[in-house]
């Protein structure tokens, strides 16, 4: 075997392997465009050898599976690491094995350093929508402890790929697009939160001149890991370029014992053909392919957060719930401030026993009253932190992550909290036991799971503690899950401050943000649906006036954001008017007939001229059936929003296009409709809806307009 050629979802991965065994690490030639299953592997890599450079070693520089100096690599070395001596810092890998799968999608090299005492186990595998996936084993086989300071998964860029998109943010304005030409040098971001963070990358792509949704070629990456990360691009002067990503770790935070390994997280790269939406739909088969994704409609969920706070009182909860059950609510989560003493935020975290103050006869009351009422229960809880007014840190001070490692020094206060060394086998086994006591005496079927702070100065035991306390958090979640396998669980971090493929391998969808703004959620979820399809993706309704950002939209915008993600309602609607109520009744019975499609099919949003708006959908995967928002952020420059074009659609197919009045009519200018809006609708086929679209109404800023779309 001389070249691997792993094939799969439009994509090709091409391996020049050499002669096996006993040679240096495969170099990779081509991560791309499908090349064919009559690919000349020994051909290619003949052909792609580049000249010498003149000012660099006397031969071609190649690119390994594993990238090192020994190499004459001048880029981002794929392992760095060494003894507490020095030694062993630049290793020279030799395969010693190399397993290919039956199917041509999966292989896996084997190598090692003799001399340097270390092995290596690199997975490849291309998944069937096109996402592949690799990890590096590293382990120990000297005598003496080695420490991994990185250890990278890395892939190469084609001379064509010159520009580079990836998000950032912050509290209530996550995923926040930011794009630039990649030039010589590095583009390096670097998280260190403890946890993925609000100003996530999420998906580092990059692609060819001005690529948008659907168009231009795209090569993306995610980091599926929840603790501190680090993504690159880079180009040099020789012509190499590529990207990466890695854990990032603290100093002598991985330590290996002779015998002891470390594996990377999962690497979920794409290559799209069709812009930034081929990448999403790569993404979102992959996602939707593992067996512990969600398989049963998602339920209507209302959230009690901003419509009682921390006014925890049976009578005004259970009139909430039957207001609720009546409109169609499905699954009833009681929010913070169920607890221990905990009136307020600054005291109670880490007490799980239900305060008897507040509710003197238990949660059964109102649980039961929930599930006859024929709606689930949920709960809120943050176990991974804890107040110091509380009685869990009174008895334990030592329980906390501190980079002293002694309980009398704390990192800085953040939400009067501190975060619980989980990593430390007495305190996860006191939270697990609280958790699982909670859900085996109650009828729990979801946790709202909150992460409210960074983890600043996290250490355990004398060393920096983010890798240890991300595995324990795992760890505990699976558990979990093992002991409870009915219980679906939510990740929110203070919103979107850890949502990654990571968390989600053992969760059941993110809550996107903190804000349930409809204007700023418009951004947010777009964004977001980069990487998750939006049945993962929680999406209420809040209150008209938003408690995070004092601005009011009426309830047509509202649930024209909410419904494309997993829907819910986060208000106090027993305090609603009857208008409003039975708008939002009508929005559920929509939302449930919708469900297949929206959190079955294909995402697509139109590269749309105007700034000011957005057009966006869900196409079902037959393409018989769409729904679309079009969504007017500002103002625009234009009296007219002219022609907008309906992506995704079959172009050989007629559709019945009619505009949808959910929860109201989206407020337009005077009398500025076009006629067919005026008629109730229009019969077209995809390809001129595709090419040429439909002249649209002029709404208002913060109006949205949907549109269904029928295969006649």
């Amino acid at each position: 075997m001389s070249s691997i050629h792993l094939r799969a979802g439009g994509v090709s991965l091409v391996l020049d392997t050499g002669p096996g065994a006993g040679e240096p690490l495969p170099v990779l030639l081509h991560w791309g465009p499908d090349l064919g299953a009559e690919l000349d592997g020994d051909a290619l890599a003949g052909a792609l050898v580049p000249a010498a450079a003149h000012s660099a070693v006397d031969r071609p520089v190649p690119r390994r599976l594993l990238p090192m100096p020994a190499d004459g690599w001048r880029l981002r070395p794929g392992l760095s690491g060494a003894r507490p001596d020095g030694g062993g810092w630049s290793p020279r890998f030799l395969v010693r094995s190399l397993e290919l799968a039956a199917d041509g999608t999966c292989a896996v090299v084997e190598a090692a350093d003799e001399e340097a005492g270390l092995g290596l186990v690199t997975l490849l595998r291309l998944h069937p929508g096109g996402t592949l996936e690799t990890t590096h084993t590293l382990r120990n086989l000297g005598g003496q402890p080695y420490l991994v300071s990185q250890l990278a998964a890395t892939l190469p860029l084609p001379a064509r790929a010159v520009e580079l998109l990836d998000l950032t943010g912050r509290w209530c304005r996550e995923r926040v697009p930011q794009r630039h030409p990649l030039s010589h040098g590095a583009w390096v971001r670097e998280g260190r939160h403890g946890r993925t963070g609000h100003d996530a990358t999420l998906v580092l792509a990059a692609g060819t001149p001005g690529f948008g949704f659907r168009t231009g070629e795209v090569w993306g990456l995610h980091l599926a890991w929840s603790g501190d990360a680090v993504h690159w691009a880079e180009r040099n002067a020789d012509g190499h370029a590529g990207v990466g990503a890695a854990e990032l770790l603290g100093p002598a935070e991985v330590a290996l014992d002779p015998g002891e390994a470390y594996t990377t997280p999962p690497l979920l790269a794409v290559y799209s053909a069709d812009g930034l939406d081929g990448l999403s739909a790569a993404y979102h088969r992959f996602v939707r392919d593992r067996p512990s994704h969600p398989r049963t409609p998602r339920p209507v969920v209302l959230n009690t957060w901003e419509a009682v706070y921390f006014d925890h009182r049976l009578e005004r909860l259970t009139d909430l719930a039957e207001v609720a059950a009546r409109l169609g609510v499905e699954r009833f989560v009681l929010d913070d401030g169920w607890f221990g003493n905990r009136r307020n935020d600054t005291a109670g975290l880490g007490d799980w026993y239900v305060a008897v103050d507040v509710w003197p006869d238990g949660l059964q009351p109102l649980i039961g009253h929930v599930r006859s009422l024929g709606m689930e229960f949920g709960l809120w809880v943050e176990p991974e932190m804890v107040n110091p007014d509380s009685e869990l840190f009174r008895a334990h001070p030592d329980w906390v992550l501190s980079g002293a490692g002694r309980p009398g020094r704390l990192p800085e206060a953040w939400r009067h909290q501190q975060v619980l060394d989980l990593a430390n086998p007495d305190c996860y086994a006191f939270i697990r036991d609280r958790l699982d006591a909670l859900l085996s005496e109650h009828d729990i079927a979801f946790l709202k799971w909150d992460h409210n702070r960074d983890l600043i100065e996290a250490g355990h035991g004398g060393r920096p503690g983010v890798h240890a306390q991300t595995l324990a958090v795992y760890r505990l979640l699976d558990e979990l899950r093992r002991r409870h396998p009915g219980v679906e669980i939510e990740s929110c971090a203070s919103g979107g401050g850890r949502v990654d493929l990571g968390i989600l391998a053992r969760t059941d969808r993110v809550w996107a943000s903190d804000t349930n703004d409809a204007l700023e959620r418009q951004h947010i979820q777009r964004w977001t649906g980069l990487l998750l399809p939006p049945e993962l993706v929680g999406s209420h309704v809040g209150p008209p006036r938003a408690h995070t950002t004092g601005r009011t939209h009426d309830l047509a915008f509202r649930v024209a954001t909410a419904l494309f993600g997993h829907f819910g309602i986060e208000w106090d609607i027993a305090s609603a008017s009857e208008e409003e109520q039975e708008g939002l009744a009508a929005a559920i019975a929509f939302y449930k007939r919708m469900r297949p499609l929206l959190h079955g099919g294909r995402v697509v949003r139109a590269d749309h001229p105007n700034p000011a708006a957005y057009l966006h959908g869900v196409v079902a995967a037959d393409r018989a059936e769409a729904l679309f928002a079009y969504v007017q952020l500002t103002s625009s420059d234009f009296e007219t929003p002219g022609l907008a074009r309906l992506p995704g659609l079959d172009p050989g197919r007629a559709y019945r296009v009619e505009p949808l009045r959910v929860a109201g009519e989206p407020e337009t200018k005077q009398a500025a409709a076009p006629r067919w809006y005026d008629a109730g609708g229009v019969t077209l086929d995809g390809r001129a809806l595709g090419e040429l679209g439909l002249p649209l109404p002029v709404l208002r800023p913060e109006q949205a307009l949907l549109l269904h779309l029928r295969g006649v």
